[in-house]
Formats: C-alpha cells, structure tokens, sequence
C-alpha cells in the first residue's frame, strides 16, 4: 500500500508541478521525472496498481495490453517502476550500437493546448552494451521487455545492418521481443530503410542473427516500427517485406512530420523540427493500425501507438486491430493515472 500511496503523490503533486515546468525546459523536466522512478522503484512491490486483464501474444504473457512506449526509459533505469505503476510490458530504448548525445538541446517542446509533444531527441542513449550491462546486473521488471533499437547516427546507411546486428546480439539475452526502429525522422536518412530494399536486407539479417542466437529455441520475435506518414502503398511494400522475412509484429505508428491538428495557439511551436506525437496523431494511428490489419489478413500483431489520452483512444486502436496498445506522450502529459484508466477502459470491453 505504501507504494500506492506513492503513486497518488506522484500523480496528484509531483506530475502537475513538473508539469507546469515543462513550458520551460520540458527535457529537465523528464529527466527528473526518470530520476524520481528510479528512486522509487527501489521500494516498489509489483502488480500494486495493475489491472488484470492477460493478452497472449508472441507467444509472451502480458498481465494486460498496456505497455510503455519507447523513448520514456531509453537506458532502463525505472524499470521496476513501470511494473509497479501498472504497465503489462515495457519497451525501452531506441538504442543504438554506439553511445551518442542525440541532437542538440532544446529538442524537446510540449504544446498543452494540442496535447501534443514535438521531439527532435536523435536517440540519445548509452548504448547497446551499457544496456545490457546494466540489465545484467540489475534484471529486467517482472513483465515483458521490448527492447527498440535503432542505427548510430555516425553509421553510414550502407552499415546500418551490423549496427543493428550488434545490438540484437548484445542485448539477445534480456529481450522478450525486439522493435526495429527504422522510422524516427530524427536520424538523418533512418526513414530510407523503410524502403523494400534495404529494409529486405536488414530484417534477413536480423532474422538469421535471431535464429542463430536462439540454438533449439524459438527466436526471439521482431516486430519493426513504422511511420504514420507513409503512404498506403508503400506501407503496403513495407508489410509484404516484413511478411517475407518472418517478422512477428508491426508498432505502429511513430511520431508524424506532420502537424495537422496543432492548436492555432501553438502555431510558432508547429513549425519546430521534429516529430509530433500526442492528441493529432489519434486518427492517423487508428487509420494506420486498421490499414496493416486488414492488408494482411490479421496474420501480423500489432501494437498500437499514438495519441492515447484516454480510454476510448486505446479502444479505438483495438477496434482497428492491434492487440496491444502502447503510451508515451499521453503518460507524460496526464501522469500515472492513464494507465490504470486505459488498463480498465480495454478490461471492460473484454
């Protein structure tokens, strides 16, 4: 109980007072916010505030279908504190092979009247192999690890497989699932392998790593992460790939160029370079998810991302197919609470 007491002062103080921070320096203002789970994490016993509602998929036990997107916990350093707050998985990361600093500050902006973030954060991250060491020796949450990795941006596209070849192998013995990240547009020339070509030739390679590290053992599923901004044929090129080489699900969707739905208010913030996430992505999330479902026949799982402020949201995206739902901005603008809220939202319409 002590824990959930910690969660309500977390929820009802300490978010709102960040949060009215974050007009000032909103990456401050996560980073605190990491440093503050991390620390509580340490007392937090497991499934206190969890909804219980189990999903069965990639052939993993999910305690229930709301998990933590990637890009909150990029090092993993609150990984009991997500269990404890109530999440059926965590995906941390995106992660690269080499340590980097990400794009230069600030790169990280909140639009409240949109309910929205836009990032231009260029996977700021210690690296594959501090992750693992860390993992090693601290263990991973108590429910699923998803694991996001990406392409080091001093790595030359034509390299890109043995960067992310690295990171699979480094971090193999920690993963429950694998998200190839090809579709942050905040890595110069990242979105390029979602191209048939080079995305064929990355998810064979990944795929035979996979195969090859898991022995007699089924491999470890890959799921890639895709772009709300493609095109219906081309995401349509994108599946017909993924299906090709074994891939076991799609996320979708990542942060959007676009900025329809910002507040005529937050205009002079729109025209930040980055990707927008939050409330103007709910529809081309929902759109996006229905797309993959019913071009390949359900035959591919999804995980659903974006624009998730509330139950009906997640409802939505399950609607149009995906198994799964994912939060990040929606947590990071509305606190804790969300996830409980969802978790019961998608319990009830079992």
């Amino acid at each position: 109980m002590v824990w959930q007491h910690r969660g309500v002062f977390f929820d009802k103080i300490v978010r709102p007072a960040l949060y009215r921070l974050s007009a000032h320096d909103p990456e401050l203002v996560h980073e605190r916010t990491i440093a503050v789970l991390a620390r509580l994490g340490r007392f937090a016993p497991r499934g206190v505030l969890r909804v219980d509602d189990p999903a069965t998929l990639l052939g993993l036990r999910f305690p229930n279908r709301v998990g933590l997107a990637a890009g909150m916990d990029k090092n993993g350093r609150a990984l009991p504190a997500w269990a404890a707050l109530g999440f059926g998985f965590v995906e941390v990361g995106t992660v690269t092979r080499l340590a980097q600093p990400g794009n230069p500050k600030p790169r990280l902006f909140t639009l409240p009247a949109s309910d929205a973030i836009i990032n231009r954060m260029g996977f700021n991250n210690d690296g594959a192999s501090a992750l693992a060491a860390k993992l090693a020796r601290d263990g991973k949450p108590g429910v699923p690890l998803g694991i996001s990795i990406g392409k080091s941006k001093v790595t030359p596209l034509e390299d890109a497989v043995e960067d992310y070849r690295f990171s699979l192998r480094a971090l193999h013995p920690y993963a429950d699932y694998f998200a190839i990240n090809v579709s942050s547009p905040n890595t110069p020339g990242l979105r390029q392998l979602q191209d048939r070509t080079a995305l064929a030739e990355l998810l064979g390679e990944l795929r035979s790593t996979s195969l090859e590290l898991a022995g007699a053992k089924n491999p470890t599923p890959v799921l890639v992460k895709v772009a709300p901004d493609l095109t219906d044929d081309a995401l349509a090129e994108l599946l017909e790939v993924a299906l090709e080489h074994g891939v076991a699900g799609i996320i979708a969707t990542n942060t959007t160029l676009s900025r329809d739905g910002v507040a005529a208010a937050e205009s002079g913030l729109a025209g930040q370079a980055g990707g927008l996430s939050g409330r103007p992505l709910t529809t081309r999330a929902a759109e996006v998810v229905r797309f993959v479902h019913d071009h390949t026949g359900g035959r591919l799982p999804i995980i659903g991302v974006g624009g998730i402020t509330g139950p009906d949201d997640a409802i939505r995206l399950v609607d149009a197919g995906a198994s799964l739902v994912q939060l990040y901005t929606g947590f990071a603008l509305h606190g804790p609470g969300l996830v409980r809220r969802v978790s019961r939202g998608l319990a009830a319409r079992r």
